[in-house]
C-alpha cells in the first residue's frame, strides 16, 4: 500500500474552471462532466440527501417508542460521531476532488480491493436508500389528497393496498428523478436548490410552530418516559439511537459532485461539514419542539404516529396541508439527490473499468454532460427494489435498515485505511493551497485523534445497527430469520461482490507523490 499525496493545485492566477480541469487532469482524468455547481448547490446536495424533514417525519416514532423523550439525547451523540467522520471526509475531499468520492478515497488510502468494495457497498446502499425515500410519498401524498390513492382505500404502508400504491407513487417519482438526472446537472441543481430552500423554510416554520405551542419545557428531553422497564433504559436508549443513525448519513454527497463543482477543493470540504451541521441543528430543534408541543407523552400516539400526531393536534387543516406539501417536496429532492450521488459513483467506478459493462456506464452525453446509462440503470434498480414492498413491507423495512449498515461499513473503509496512512505520516508534501491561493482544509495535529474517534464510533455503530433485534428487524415475530438480516445481507453483498470483482488494476492508476 503506497502513501499518497496530491500535486499542489493552482495558486489562483488561472481562471477557476481552467485550474479545476488541470487539477482533475493531474489525477489522471479528463473533464467530461459539466462543471457548473456553486457553493449553495454543493451544500444542497448533502443537505437534501440527509433530508431531515423526510427522515425525521418517518422515524420520530421509532426513536420515541424505544427511548421515550430522552431518546433526543442520542441525537447529539450520533452527530458528534458522524462529525468526526465528516472531518476526515472533508480533509480527503480537499485533496481528491473526484466523483465517486467514497470509492476514490478508500482506493487511494487502502488500495484497489478496499476501494472496490467500498464503492460496491455504497452503490447497493444508495439504491436501496433511494427506494426507501421514494416510498415515503405514500405516507404524505394520500394525506394531501385522496386522489393519490390509486389502489384500494387503506393508505397504511403495512396494508396490501397501501404497499401496492406506494410502489406506484414511488415508481412515478423515480421516473421523474431519472429524467431530471438525464437532462443535465444544471436542471438537477436548480430543482435541488429550490427544493432545499423550501425544506429549510419548512423546518424553520415547523420549529416555530412547535415552540409557540409548547405544553412543557425543554427539560422534557431528560424524561425517560416508560422506557425504564424491561430490558432497562440503557438498552432501550441504545436502540432508540438507531433513529439518529438512520438520519445522519449522506452528508458526503458534496464529494460525489466534485467534478461538477467550481473550486471543489475549497467548496466540498466546507459543504460536507455544513450539510451535516445544519441537518443536526435543524433536526435537533424539530425533535425538541415536537416533544414540547405534543398533547400527550403517555397516550401511545406519539410512538405510533410520530410527528403527524403533533402537527394534526396544533395546526388547522390548510396549514397542515401546506406542511405536508413541503414534506412531499423534501421526499422528491431527497430521492433526486440520492440517485444523483449513486449515478456519479457508478460512473466513476465504470470509468476506472471496475464494473460490468463499464464501457457503456462510463459514457457521458456530450450535450447534457451527464452519465445517462448509470442514471437509468439506478432508476430501474430502485423500481425493482420497490416491488419487494408489495409482498411484505416488513422485508422492505428490513432492507432499508440494512442499507444503513452498508453505508457505515463503506465509511469505515475510508476511515480505517486513512488512520493507517496517518500513522505512516499522511498527509505528505507540505502545505497545499486551493485555487484561490488559500490553504487546503486540514486537521493538522488533531487528525490522528479525530480519525481514531471516527473509527471507534463507526465500529460501535455497525455493531449496534447489525445487532439481531426482533424489535427492529422482526417486530411482528412472523419472520425470525429477519433478525439476522444485517449480517446475512452484508455476507450476500460480499459474495455477489466477489463474483463481480473485476480482474486487473483500475485505470488510471492513482497518482503517488511524496512517498
Amino acid at each position: 500500500m503506497s502513501s499518497t499525496t496530491l500535486p499542489a493545485p493552482g495558486s489562483g492566477s488561472e481562471p477557476s474552471s481552467t485550474t479545476d480541469h488541470s487539477d482533475l487532469a493531474a489525477l489522471g482524468y479528463d473533464q467530461q462532466l459539466h462543471r457548473s455547481l456553486g457553493k449553495y448547490a454543493s451544500f444542497a446536495a448533502g443537505f437534501s440527501f440527509v433530508s431531515i424533514l423526510t427522515t425525521i417525519f418517518q422515524l420520530f416514532g421509532l426513536g420515541f417508542s424505544f427511548g421515550g423523550p430522552a431518546f433526543f439525547l442520542t441525537w447529539p451523540l450520533v452527530f458528534l460521531g458522524q462529525f468526526m467522520v465528516a472531518l476526515n471526509f472533508a480533509e480527503l475531499a480537499a485533496r481528491y476532488p473526484i466523483s465517486g468520492a467514497i470509492y476514490h478515497w478508500s482506493r487511494r488510502m487502502g488500495g484497489e480491493l478496499v476501494g472496490w468494495f467500498a464503492g460496491w457497498f455504497m452503490i447497493i446502499a444508495q439504491i436501496v436508500t433511494a427506494s426507501a425515500a421514494a416510498i415515503a410519498l405514500q405516507v404524505v401524498l394520500p394525506s394531501i389528497w385522496g386522489g393519490f390513492q390509486f389502489i384500494g382505500e387503506d393508505t397504511a404502508l403495512t396494508s396490501s393496498s397501501g404497499a401496492a400504491n406506494a410502489v406506484v407513487l414511488g415508481s412515478i417519482l423515480l421516473v421523474l428523478t431519472t429524467t431530471i438526472n438525464c437532462i443535465g446537472v444544471n436542471w438537477m441543481s436548480r430543482i435541488n436548490s429550490i427544493g432545499v430552500t423550501c425544506e429549510i423554510v419548512g423546518v424553520i416554520a415547523l420549529v416555530l410552530v412547535f415552540f409557540t405551542h409548547a405544553e412543557r419545557g425543554p427539560q422534557v428531553v431528560f424524561d425517560t418516559g416508560s422506557a425504564g422497564a424491561d430490558p432497562g433504559y440503557i438498552g432501550a436508549w441504545i436502540i432508540s439511537g438507531l433513529m439518529a443513525a438512520y438520519v445522519m448519513v449522506g452528508f458526503g454527497s458534496a464529494g460525489e459532485l466534485a467534478e461538477e463543482t467550481r473550486n471543489p477543493r475549497r467548496v466540498a470540504p466546507r459543504t460536507i461539514r455544513l450539510a451535516l451541521s445544519a441537518s443536526a441543528l435543524g433536526g435537533g430543534l424539530m425533535i425538541v419542539g415536537a416533544l414540547m408541543a405534543a398533547p400527550s407523552l403517555t397516550d401511545g400516539q406519539l410512538a405510533t404516529q410520530g410527528l403527524p400526531y403533533v402537527i394534526d393536534s396544533i395546526l388547522t387543516s390548510p396549514w397542515g396541508k401546506v406542511l405536508l406539501i413541503d414534506v412531499a417536496i423534501a421526499v422528491f429532492i431527497c430521492t433526486l439527490a440520492i440517485q444523483t450521488a449513486a449515478s456519479r459513483l457508478m460512473f466513476s467506478m465504470a470509468r476506472d473499468g471496475r464494473l460490468p459493462a463499464s464501457a457503456a456506464l462510463a459514457k457521458v452525453n456530450s450535450r447534457t454532460g451527464t452519465p445517462i446509462a448509470p442514471s437509468v440503470l439506478i432508476g430501474l434498480a430502485c423500481v425493482a427494489i420497490l416491488a419487494v414492498n408489495v409482498g411484505n413491507s416488513a422485508i422492505f423495512t428490513t432492507l432499508s435498515s440494512v442499507c444503513i449498515v452498508l453505508i457505515y461499513l463503506a465509511y469505515m473503509m475510508v476511515t480505517v485505511p486513512l488512520l493507517i496512512q496517518r500513522l505512516k505520516g499522511w498527509p505528505h508534501g507540505g502545505v497545499q493551497k486551493d485555487n484561490d491561493g488559500e490553504k487546503l482544509f486540514t486537521l493538522g495535529r488533531l487528525g490522528l485523534p479525530v480519525n481514531i474517534a471516527a473509527v471507534l464510533y463507526g465500529g460501535l455503530m455497525v455493531i449496534n445497527l447489525s445487532w439481531p433485534r426482533a424489535e427492529i428487524f422482526d417486530p411482528t415475530g412472523e419472520f425470525p430469520l429477519l433478525r439476522w438480516a444485517a449480517p446475512l445481507t452484508v455476507l450476500a453483498v460480499i459474495v455477489v461482490g466477489i463474483a463481480c470483482l473485476p480482474h486487473g488494476k483500475a485505470h488510471p492508476k492513482p497518482v503517488t507523490i511524496g512517498a
